[in-house]
């Protein structure tokens, strides 16, 4: 947000699309037609967002663009097919309508009929967007421990800020951590992310010896080490995607940054309070801490109550691995 004469920051776009719109995969707003409507984003497709980012991408700043990956795939497992205003004729998969712009106008033979659009998948491709599209962004991930950012998320779903968020929920499916996880991996088994791992020149993501030559680097952020070392952090990211390091500008941030980031966050409001609320990034008084799950789940207990703290538990004891996996090729720090 510091760097706007060098960057376009486009904040979580595909949102709109996977809650709001007519190719939406959530079922949160499914029976809330109010809501959809209110959002302003009812007519959002997948390919309405790309052609935003194209047209913001064409003012010549690189674009970063924040998001989730669950935003890009049909929730709690279902099966993946290419969203119906991306999908283009594919040789033998029985198309209809080369023109289709609607859920209902593309079809495949033999598409298992829970998928959520009757178009085509990819093998392997664990999004709606197609790989020849995902193939132009370079993607860095940034993920954060599931006893942290389970109860984060709680908190969102409860008074007092259900009152700015709208939700009163939680929706299981919305942890993320699981997709996370399969774009990460499609992206390696593709060639786009890899083979060799920021920060750890000693290894590739299969565990061989690093050759160097061209290749987009595995770039993973842990919140955790972002809020205890920040300023390590940033430099370390900006090195492996090439982003110019800039101390203390990028740590710090005006009133003018901070009233930009308050709209830019204002469809997501209530998410992100303690960002828009602050100044700077700087390191936490304390250290992280870690903590056995059930000492986490007595602070639970006391701060949300038996229920909510057993359903929290429940939620990070089953995303654990998922983060554990991607936290091996996290950015090293403290060093």
């Amino acid at each position: 947000m510091t760097q706007r004469d060098k960057l376009q920051c486009i904040h979580e776009p595909f949102g709109d699309a996977f809650y709001y719109g007519p190719e939406r995969l959530s079922s949160r707003y499914a029976n809330d037609a109010k809501g959809r409507e209110e959002s302003g984003f009812t007519q959002s497709t997948y390919k309405t967002i790309l052609d935003r980012i194209e047209k913001e991408g064409a003012e010549g700043k690189r674009l970063f663009i924040k998001d989730m990956a669950y935003y890009l795939a049909p929730p709690n497992g279902r099966p993946i097919s290419i969203a119906p205003s991306l999908a283009h004729p594919k040789k033998g998969v029985g198309t209809v309508n080369a023109q289709a712009t609607g859920p209902d106008q593309v079809g495949t033979k033999g598409l298992d009929e829970n998928a959520p659009h009757k178009t085509y998948a990819e093998p392997g491709n664990p999004t709606v967007i197609p790989g020849d599209i995902l193939k132009q962004f370079q993607f860095a991930f940034l993920i954060r421990h599931p006893s942290k950012g389970i109860p984060s998320f709680w908190r969102c779903t409860t008074q007092p800020l259900s009152e700015m968020t709208g939700w009163d929920y939680l929706l299981a499916s919305e942890a993320g951590y699981s997709e996370l996880r399969r774009l990460f991996d499609y992206l390696r088994s593709n060639g786009q992310v890899g083979p060799n791992v920021a920060t750890h020149p000693e290894m590739h993501a299969n565990g061989a010896t690093t050759s160097g030559g061209d290749h987009v680097e595995i770039c993973i952020v842990d919140a955790d080490d972002l809020l205890d070392f920040p300023a390590e952090m940033v430099e370390k990211f900006c090195k492996s995607t090439g982003i110019e390091y800039e101390y203390p500008r990028m740590l710090k941030w005006n009133d003018e940054d901070q009233k930009y980031a308050a709209e830019t966050f204002e469809k997501w409001k209530g998410f992100h309070e303690d960002a828009i609320n602050s100044m700077e990034l700087r390191p936490r008084g304390h250290k992280h801490q870690v903590k056995t799950l059930d000492e986490e789940h007595a602070d639970w207990i006391k701060k949300y109550g038996p229920g909510p703290a057993n359903l929290i538990r429940d939620l990070v004891e089953a995303n654990i691995r998922d983060y554990e996996y991607l936290k091996q090729f996290a950015i090293k720090v403290g060093e």
